[in-house]
This record gives C-alpha cells, structure tokens and sequence, in this order.
C-alpha cells in the first residue's frame, strides 16, 4: 500500500450493523481471507484502531497488561464490503470493519 494512500476507516460492527446491511455482512464474512495483523495495520486508520483498542479494553504497551497485539483469540481478516474491499478483525465473535 502506498505510504500516502487513504487508510480504511472503522465502519461499524456486526453487532450495530442495519438490518438492510447483514446480507453483505455474511458475504463479507464468508468471503474472508485470513491475514496477519501487521497487514491489517497496513491498511486501516491507526486513529480508529487505537481507540477501538482503548474501548475494549487492551493496555496501549505490553508493561501495562494484555494487548490486542498478544491476544491471540482476536483474527485478521481481508474482504469485500459492497464489493469494495474492506479488512476487519474479529474479537469475542464480533467483526468490527473497516471500509472506504
């Protein structure tokens, strides 16, 4: 991805998602591709993931207890959200997505 290029922005999550969305919410989930968190990272806004990080809870450096980086029940993912491409991660079965 290209230093300069726009970072996907955190949409919503599964839970929060309207109910005229959740036909793409399972193609996006049965579509999926599973991917590291650094690529994760790569493509979404950091500014949203600290702030989801902090609201659910995670130290922001390993000396001030679990982070999602150490968590290993959150997973990665790479897929399509209206036929664009979106990434989410899925932590306590909840697919929280990011999406242009």
């Amino acid at each position: 991805m290209n230093a300069t290029a726009e970072r996907l922005r955190f949409l919503c999550n599964c839970v929060d998602t309207c109910r005229a969305d959740v036909a793409a919410l399972h193609e996006m989930i049965n579509g999926a591709k599973d991917i590291t968190r650094r690529t994760f990272l790569q493509h979404v806004d950091r500014d949203d993931m600290e702030t989801l990080e902090a609201e659910l809870g995670y130290a922001s450096h390993p000396s001030r207890g679990l982070t999602m980086a150490a968590d290993w029940h959150v997973s990665y993912h790479r897929s399509h959200w209206n036929g664009r491409t979106c990434y989410y991660f899925r932590w306590s079965g909840i697919e929280y997505y990011f999406a242009h």
